[in-house]
């Protein structure tokens, strides 16, 4: 089906920067929408950031202002720019995509996850 590879989280003081990135591979047919979820612990898994194919953005009202999502539709790649990061941002962020993938000449649709990658803001 589809896999879904995450990159770039790490240990970051408040107020620093990261970009995480997401590539997908696998017999695809198309992605329709990626995003980025994130889990700390004892919460849910929350949206933090969400883009469709046409370019399309939503955004968790925490992060509005400070996150940014794109995508390179010809890697099959998400990105997230994460600014003015808080201790609160701290987490598991989990990279989500969905679509088609090819299989016995038919598109079928999937959703996949990626094994996430954690982001610490402390100093």
């Amino acid at each position: 089906q589809v896999q879904l590879v995450e990159s770039g989280g790490g240990l970051v003081q408040p107020g620093g920067s990261l970009r995480l990135s997401c590539a997908a591979s696998g017999t695809i047919s198309s992605i329709d929408a990626m995003g980025w979820y994130r889990q700390a612990p004892g919460n849910q898994r929350e949206l933090v950031a969400r883009i469709t194919s046409r370019g399309s953005t939503n955004y968790a009202d925490s992060v509005k202002g400070r996150f940014t999502i794109s995508r390179d539709n010809a890697k099959n790649t998400v990105y997230l720019q994460m600014n003015s990061l808080k201790p609160e941002d701290t987490a598991v962020y989990y990279c989500n995509a969905d679509g088609y993938y090819r299989r016995d000449y038919y598109p079928h649709p999937f959703v996949s996850w990626g094994q996430g990658t954690q982001v610490t803001v402390s100093s």
